[in-house]
């Protein structure tokens, strides 16, 4: 890539603004998966029930982030990110001031966490309508590094969780919230040449094209599996090993670290490469790694090893999906990318509740992982069966400057 033609493409403090704003959305999205192991002790709650504690903010941004492409559409990106910041930051005063004290309550504030998830439906459009299509990847994996946010919150999370209790780690995180929208209200600034809204007949006309279904489930497990490990890894080694969860968050930063870093590695890759054939190598890799983790490795480093492989695979496929997605559906961003981001939100609801049921039901997690590693098999099957047609149609090289 050739740097001073990337920043002289598109606006580098909306960019800047754009990541800042998702890592720390992204950061209080998951932060229920390291504090579950203290949630879960003070309200008895049972495998299955800390499973979904940590899926259910996850299929709530799932959701949402639907709501929240409309949004973007309708009002702009930098909007529809404010609007869902201010939500989210009073959900966690909230639950600071008043306290959570029942399952139940748990679950409500996962629903409003989901807010912080549908981020991704303003911070990506908010970058890419900045950015011709030679630099798509590189952008959007900028952008979408912001997952790393997911490592910030197992990194600190549990530890000041043990030092101040899980309740007051909600008000903790109000202070850096606060400070990044301050931020990226003054830095952030949508692009000139957004595409006019669209009526709401138009946004499910989208979904009559095949490709954005394919686009959809190719990310239902690249991301669905970044974020699942990712809401799930502290509990899984404090359950499986026995490490306490400041260590467990440790070794879960690790892993999330990895797979949130390459993401723009992967968009670059893609964009030097070909989206195709970049995710056919990170199927590949993903399903050979979560296979093996499935047989409960004997030592905690091990799985630790076997993790970040992992991540790494997931993380590189997230930033080649969405090199894809704006080349097809660049008039679309806005809504591709809440409907994309969806279903990669779905994906990891049913990863980290899949878990937390096979360990109840079985003893174990090796069925929770080895269904996952035969749905990224299943989609390296679709990825191959469409890309001919996909270099020959809308990614032929008179039609774009983008490698597909």
């Amino acid at each position: 890539m050739d740097k001073k033609s990337f920043l002289q493409a598109g606006h580098t403090p909306t960019l800047i603004a754009a990541f800042l704003y998702f890592d720390l959305a992204f950061m209080v999205w998951v932060i229920l998966g390291p504090l579950a192991v203290g949630i879960a002790a003070d309200l008895g709650l049972s495998h299955a029930q800390k499973g979904l504690i940590v899926a259910t903010p996850v299929l709530a941004g799932a959701i949402l982030r639907m709501v929240m492409g409309v949004v973007v559409d309708r009002l702009s990106p930098k909007k529809a990110a404010i609007i869902g910041q201010v939500i989210v930051i009073a959900a966690l005063a909230y639950a600071w001031l008043a306290g959570v004290h029942s399952f139940g309550e748990v679950l409500v504030l996962g629903i409003f966490l989901g807010v912080a998830g549908a981020s991704f439906a303003a911070a990506l459009p908010l970058a890419s309508r900045w950015y011709p299509p030679e630099h798509q990847g590189t952008a959007m994996g900028i952008a979408g590094a912001g997952n790393s946010g997911t490592a910030f919150a197992a990194l600190f999370a549990p530890g000041l969780a043990m030092a101040f209790g899980w309740h007051n780690v909600f008000g903790l995180a109000l202070i850096p919230l606060v400070l990044v929208l301050v931020a990226f209200c003054f830095m952030a600034k949508d692009a000139p040449d957004a595409p006019p809204p669209k009526r709401f007949a138009e946004y499910l006309a989208v979904l009559k094209d095949k490709d954005a279904w394919w686009f959809m489930f190719f990310y239902a497990v690249t991301f669905g599996g970044f974020v699942g490990l990712a809401s799930s890894l502290v509990i899984y080694f404090n359950t499986q090993y026995g490490l306490d969860p400041k260590m467990a968050g440790y070794f879960t930063a690790a892993c999330v670290f990895a797979g949130s870093l390459v993401r723009p590695i992967g968009g670059n890759v893609a964009d030097r490469i070909g989206g195709v054939k970049s995710l056919t190598v990170m199927y590949i890799l993903a399903a050979i790694f979560l296979a093996i983790v499935s047989v409960g490795l004997p030592e905690a480093w091990m799985a630790l090893a076997v993790f970040v492989g992992a991540m790494l695979a997931l993380g590189m496929g997230n930033g080649a999906v969405f090199q894809l997605v704006p080349q097809r559906f660049r008039r679309e961003i806005g809504v591709m990318t809440g409907l994309v981001g969806m279903a990669g939100g779905i994906g990891g609801f049913y990863l980290a509740s899949s878990l937390g049921f096979a360990r109840q039901l079985t003893g174990s997690y090796q069925a929770g992982f080895l269904i996952f590693a035969a749905l990224a098999v299943f989609a390296l099957v679709g990825l191959t069966a469409v890309k001919t047609r996909w270099r020959t149609t809308w990614g032929a090289a008179h039609l774009t400057s983008a490698k597909i």
